[in-house]
């Protein structure tokens, strides 16, 4: 599995505090280096990621939690179709302590760094642990540093050098930079700095319970005290997205808590990012961040002049904004009248003009379906408009037709990208860009949409030429592939699994190229859901019980007991999504608790007579006999004897032979799974019989159990015939042996 992939850097600028102009690596030694750069940074969305606490020998620690952090949010949307919005600066700040202060708790030193980062508010008792605040007019002097960058057009993420959760949203944005979810917690508090989002947790102490709401109506675009008719009726917050799927599991509806409060306040989905680390940002929180991250930039870049009036043989231009998945459109009118196309140029020799003055308007509009509210949308589009004058003549203006900029080829573009070329612009010419696909010619103008190409799976070649100039790509359009781990189940046939207490998943994701993959997954159809390993370290798998792990009052990992399909893919640097496979989890009833237990030898008849009677690998040799209201619970080993239960609480048979014959009469429990019967069996009267992934050498007959038995999905491998309510259990094939790993590739 290839991860980490160092991320094209430009040149970097060194910045050395006077007082330590002798020390090149001295406390408060700063480099800034350049992440990505798409555009000037006086017309993008600039983010600059500073680091506290990450000493000389830290730094590549530094880097490394950068590239991870980065990685994911490209990943989640909005940022991943807006990429090419964002300039990324790093700044590399040498700290003379490692770590930062009150991590974890208000006893841990106090460190000084150049950020003066720390837990709990920053050592406040009255704080919270996981708060993370810093000096922001030390944070702000080192962002200064980033040329071209201001209050206006940036965005500060401080990660602080620890591995324990936590982080902020203000001002400026903080997280732990290593933790297990750091890499969730960046973005989650970009939607508060950046978003002005608020945070729907139903507690701000954790394990406190948050009372009651009972002040006015939120400002909050995403919390409301409406019920869903009355945002239809006022046509207010999210009642354009009511009723569909959430990008974060649910349906868009409403959902008691938020801002802090358990009750009297609602929310648009079940889990949204800005209430779970781990989801995406539902679509009402999705289009505040979109319309966030696009007025940081300026969507037309540049244009013909407007601030004079221009002749009618010519070339009137602009440049857009470039997204990552889709073109912006671009319209043309004269005097008020549509042209039909969309293109950056428009030559209006073309037109015909009658004589005397015209007017020429281009818009550029964002159709994004992230949007839906006619004030975002249209604070997403732009018009530069030109007078025409038909007596005017345009001079000789000597710009040869060229290439000025590009979609960067320095990294791999994914299969549904949109590449772009920006040329010069000619008063006389349109620049002729031509594309081409694996050498053969594939189109013209400034865009190509790789996603409508429909490029079959593997590696392409993507070129686009103007005159003596071509600019190669190299695209990738090879999904994914994610491995998944299960702990050891009861039983399995082919991807249906079978458990009776928690178990585990790991999931890994693959690529047959360099750079960060993300994996996900979502149980039964619900949101997808980042796989950062468990909360209390990523190299632990994630853990499935019936009732959760609690961690720090957060309960993980609940799955409730049934039939369940998880789903899984992930997503490669390209921004590929993998094909979502799945396999299915059936968790049953735990054994009951162990009055008594056997192990070894055991010669002779057993007779449970009362309580919980357990075989633990046990071999029996001799008749087992179970009473009524008493139970028996078998974990592997041999019953060489018959086994009759008449009127039982429990009977668990769980991967055990038994080779005599099998009688089990009026159990309120009755599971069989993974066992061997090499006997006739008999099961009469037993309430929810399951018998699942188990092999019967002799007949099999079933008869007045309510339901009738059950395989989960696991078939049964019956030699002998099968009767009554088990004859459609004799059919099937036997699951074949456990496998630790299944890797399945697209």
């Amino acid at each position: 599995m290839r991860k980490f992939a160092a991320l094209v850097l430009a040149a970097a600028v060194l910045y050395v505090p006077s007082a330590h102009a002798s020390a090149a690596a001295a406390p408060g030694t700063a480099t800034v280096a350049p992440v990505q750069v798409t555009g000037a940074p006086a017309k993008r969305f600039n983010l600059i990621v500073m680091g506290d606490g990450y000493t000389e020998a830290d730094q590549a620690k530094f880097r490394a939690d950068v590239d991870r952090h980065l990685n994911v949010m490209w990943s989640i949307e909005p940022f991943k179709t807006y990429r090419n919005y964002i300039n990324v600066y790093r700044i590399d700040i040498v700290s003379g302590e490692s770590g930062v202060s009150c991590d974890p708790g208000l006893d841990a030193p106090r460190r000084t760094t150049p950020l003066s980062m720390g837990f709990w508010g920053g050592c406040n008792p009255g704080s919270v642990q996981r708060l993370i605040t810093m000096d922001n007019a030390a944070a702000n002097r080192f962002a200064n540093l980033v040329t071209g960058t201001a209050s206006g057009n940036r965005q500060i993420l401080a990660l602080a050098n620890s591995g324990t959760y936590g982080g902020a949203g203000g001002s400026y944005a903080t997280a732990s930079g290593s933790n297990s979810m750091s890499a969730l917690i960046s973005p989650h508090e970009l939607g508060h700095s950046l978003g002005g989002l608020q945070d729907e947790y139903d507690y701000y102490q954790r394990g406190v319970p948050g009372g009651t709401y009972t002040g006015s109506e939120p400002s909050s675009a995403h919390h409301s005290l409406l019920t869903e008719q009355q945002m239809l009726d006022q046509r207010r917050k999210w009642w354009r997205w009511l009723g569909e799927d959430s990008e974060s599991g649910g349906p868009i509806a409403r959902y008691e808590g938020g801002m802090y409060y358990t009750a009297g306040v609602w929310r648009p989905s079940r889990h949204s990012m800005m209430k779970t680390l781990g989801y995406y940002f539902d679509q009402p929180s999705r289009e505040v961040m979109t319309q966030r991250i696009t007025a940081k930039t300026t969507l037309i870049q540049d244009s013909a002049p407007t601030s004079a009036p221009v002749g009618a043989d010519r070339v009137l231009w602009i440049e857009p904004m470039r997204p990552v998945g889709h073109a912006l459109t671009t319209t043309w009118t004269v005097d008020g009248k549509d042209l039909p196309g969309d293109a950056d140029a428009l030559d209006l020799r073309t037109l015909g003009l009658t004589p005397g003055t015209h007017t020429v308007t281009a818009t550029v509009a964002d159709p994004t379906a992230f949007v839906r509210d006619p004030a975002i949308r249209t604070a997403m589009t732009r018009s530069r408009t030109w007078t025409v004058d038909t007596a005017l003549t345009t001079p000789p203006d000597g710009v040869e037709a060229g290439v000025v900029s590009s979609t960067p080829t320095d990294r791999p573009l994914g299969r549904a990208d949109v590449a772009y070329v920006e040329t010069t612009h000619p008063a006389a010419a349109v620049p002729a860009v031509t594309w081409a696909v694996d050498g053969r010619q594939a189109g013209t103008g400034t865009d190509f949409d790789l996603g409508a190409a429909d490029l079959p799976a593997g590696s392409h070649t993507l070129t686009a030429t103007l005159g003596s100039t071509t600019l190669t790509w190299q695209v990738d359009a090879t999904a994914p592939a994610t491995g998944y781990e299960l702990s050891e189940p009861l039983a399995r046939s082919g991807d249906t699994y079978v458990y009776n207490a928690p178990f585990t998943m790991k999931l890994t994701g693959d690529d047959d190229r360099d750079g960060y993959v993300v994996s996900e997954s979502r149980v039964d159809g619900d949101g997808w859901f980042n796989y950062f390993g468990w909360p209390t370290s990523s190299e632990l798998p994630w853990t499935f019980t019936e009732e959760g792990t609690v961690i720090d009052s957060l309960v993980y990992g609940k799955l409730p007991r049934g039939r369940h399909t998880v789903e899984y893919r992930s997503i490669d640097a390209a921004g590929n999504y993998g094909q979502a496979k799945s396999f299915t989890v059936t968790t049953i009833a735990p054994p009951p608790a162990c009055d008594r237990t056997v192990t070894g030898a055991h010669r002779g008849p057993l007779t449970v007579a009362n309580g919980v009677t357990c075989l633990k690998d046990a071999q029996v040799t001799g008749p087992v006999t179970v009473k009524a209201g008493a139970s028996l619970v078998t974990d592997g080993g041999r019953i060489s004897g018959t086994l009759t239960a008449a009127g039982p609480a429990a009977v668990h048979l769980i991967r055990t032979r038994v080779d005599g014959a099998l009688s089990v009469t009026g159990a309120r429990q009755l599971t069989v799974v993974g066992a061997e019967l090499r006997g006739a069996a008999v099961l009469t009267g037993n309430t929810a019989p399951i018998l699942s992934g188990a092999t019967v050498k002799g007949a099999l007959a079933c008869t007045g159990n309510s339901p009738a038995p059950a395989d989960l999905g696991v078939p049964n491998q019956v030699t002998g015939a099968g009767a009554g309510q088990c004859g459609k259990l004799s059919a099937g094939v036997k699951g074949k042996p456990y496998e630790a790993v299944q890797d399945l590739r697209q």
